[in-house]
């Protein structure tokens, strides 16, 4: 199963966005989206997929952050 996510562009050039995931910057291709320093994107295998609403991505963002402590209870 793939699972595409929620990053917030912080920087753009050209077709490429620096985008915080979970407080990791990672660069991301957005030619397939038009999308704007602030946007928050969907990505997946390294290309922005659907452009989102914040409480939209802000929801995301939560469950993989729930996901993560539940998945780090047992270490």
């Amino acid at each position: 199963m793939c699972v595409a996510v929620p990053g917030k562009i912080t920087e753009i050039k050209g077709d490429t966005a620096k985008a915080d995931i979970l407080g990791n910057i990672c660069e991301t291709n957005i030619s397939l989206v038009e999308a704007e320093v602030g946007d928050y994107i969907l990505i997946h295998a390294g290309f922005a997929i659907e452009v989102v609403k914040k409480d939209q991505a802000e929801e995301m963002i939560s469950i993989f952050s729930e996901l993560n402590e539940v998945m780090n209870a047992d270490t």
